[in-house]
Parts: structure tokens; C-alpha cells; sequence
């Protein structure tokens, strides 16, 4: 059941800066948990987000957007150049009281105008089978599966987009 669309504002802060902080902690917290099929302890979060940093996603390899609703954030996205031509989304993630109100949407259109405005034709991501909110999202705009193209430690699918 989809509820009414959140307005919200997203715009781009340091990957480093508190209020990323904050969000990264979340989206490790709820991938963490999700994979382990309970909640994710401390040290399985801070081993997570040491094992795959966010540091990189800021000028000039990459972006990191965060999703505000009353001042508050409730989402993000990050893009990383990792190739010419290609980009890779990653960190979609919108906070469980905000989901299936078009946020996750939002976060994933600004990711692609942005792809777009740094000449990228090509976006790829990876997920896991068990985030069944995130899978819809990209088959509604498009993504279709692919080979895997690294060897993301919790991800089991890998899925690409054409910008051109």
C-alpha cells in the first residue's frame, strides 16, 4: 500500500560531515540487520562501514545526497564515477517510517540527473535479494539484471541502466 508522497528536499553534503553520518549509520544498521535476519550489533556496523568506506562519494569521483522532510533527514544516495561513461549507484536508502512515499524515488532521479550532468551513460548498482523495497524501485525505473561486476560482500544481484 502506497501512502502519500512525502515532499522533500535533497541536496548533496560531504560523506564525512555529521549529518552523513548519521544517515550512513542507519542505511549499515538496516543492511546489516536485513542480512543477518536481526538487529546489527555496534561492532557488525562499524566493521561494515570500514570494510566499504563512503569517503569517495564527493567531487571529483563522486555524490552523496541526503533526503530532508521538515528539516529532518530521512533518506539517502550516493554516486560514484567509477569509469568513463559509467557511474554506480549506492547507499539508496530511506528511513522505514518514510518508505513507500516516493522518497526512494526522489534520491534515485536526483542520482541520475547528477550521473547525467557528469556525461555518464551508464549506471550500474548492486543490491541484495532480501532489500525487496530497493529491487522494485530499480525494475520500476529500468535497471535490469547483469553479470556481477564486483564482489560486493552482501550483494547477490547486479543491475545496470542505460542513460543514453
Amino acid at each position: 500500500m502506497t501512502r502519500d508522497p512525502l515532499d522533500v528536499d535533497v541536496q548533496p553534503v560531504a560523506p564525512d560531515s555529521a549529518e552523513a553520518g548519521l544517515v550512513l549509520d542507519a542505511y549499515f544498521r538496516d543492511i546489516m540487520s536485513r542480512h543477518h535476519g536481526r538487529r546489527a550489533t555496534r561492532h557488525e556496523v562499524d566493521a561494515a562501514m570500514n570494510a566499504e568506506p563512503s569517503g569517495d562519494l564527493c567531487p571529483p569521483r563522486g555524490l552523496f545526497l541526503v533526503a530532508r522532510h521538515g528539516g529532518a533527514i530521512i533518506g539517502c544516495a550516493g554516486l560514484r564515477l567509477v569509469a568513463a561513461g559509467t557511474g554506480e549507484v549506492t547507499r539508496v536508502f530511506v528511513i522505514p517510517e518514510a518508505r513507500r512515499r516516493g522518497v526512494g524515488q526522489r534520491l534515485l532521479e536526483a542520482v541520475e540527473a547528477a550521473a547525467r550532468e557528469q556525461e555518464v551513460t551508464r549506471l550500474r548498482l548492486d543490491t541484495g535479494r532480501h532489500l525487496n523495497e530497493a529491487r522494485r524501485l530499480y525494475a520500476r525505473n529500468g535497471y535490469r539484471e547483469v553479470p556481477p561486476f564486483n564482489e560486493g560482500r552482501l550483494a547477490d544481484q547486479w543491475l545496470e541502466k542505460s542513460l543514453s
